[in-house]
């Protein structure tokens, strides 16, 4: 499989709650019937792989061949609302520079997208701009 994206995710759980990527991977298994991600980025910075590069995730409908699939933990205020909001913690930011860092490294010319920049999306995910924040 050529790798050609790579889509910044959140997942969409309330600013400071501290879900673990076991969590997130459990969520997706029971609604998509396998892991989404390829990583998943918990608050504390923690980078942890949940799928290989070889693997197709699912994580941006339609378009998971040939897609990295990169969450952070958060990506909603603690309101009643969930309004979408950049939660990431100053060790999240840290850690998504240096895995965006390492794929373009790895895969030149790899396009890095946020998961609302995908045609037809229409979420606020990842809750920020990742073209000007990357």
């Amino acid at each position: 499989m050529t790798i050609k994206y790579l889509t910044i995710h959140c997942a969409a759980t309330p600013r400071g709650r501290d879900v673990k990527a076991a969590t997130i991977s459990k969520w997706d298994q029971d609604k998509f019937g396998q892991t989404s991600y390829h990583h998943v980025i918990e608050l504390d910075g923690t980078v942890v792989r949940t799928l290989r590069d070889d693997q197709k995730g699912a994580h941006t409908g339609g378009h998971n061949t040939g897609n990295i699939g990169i969450c952070y933990v958060g990506g909603v205020e603690a309101n009643k609302a969930m309004t979408p909001a950049d939660t990431r913690t100053d060790a999240q930011k840290v850690a998504l520079r240096k895995v965006v860092a390492d794929y373009r490294a790895k895969y030149p010319g790899i396009i890095v997208r946020g998961h609302r920049d995908w045609p037809g999306v229409a979420k606020a995910c990842p809750s920020f701009d990742v073209a000007t924040a990357l």
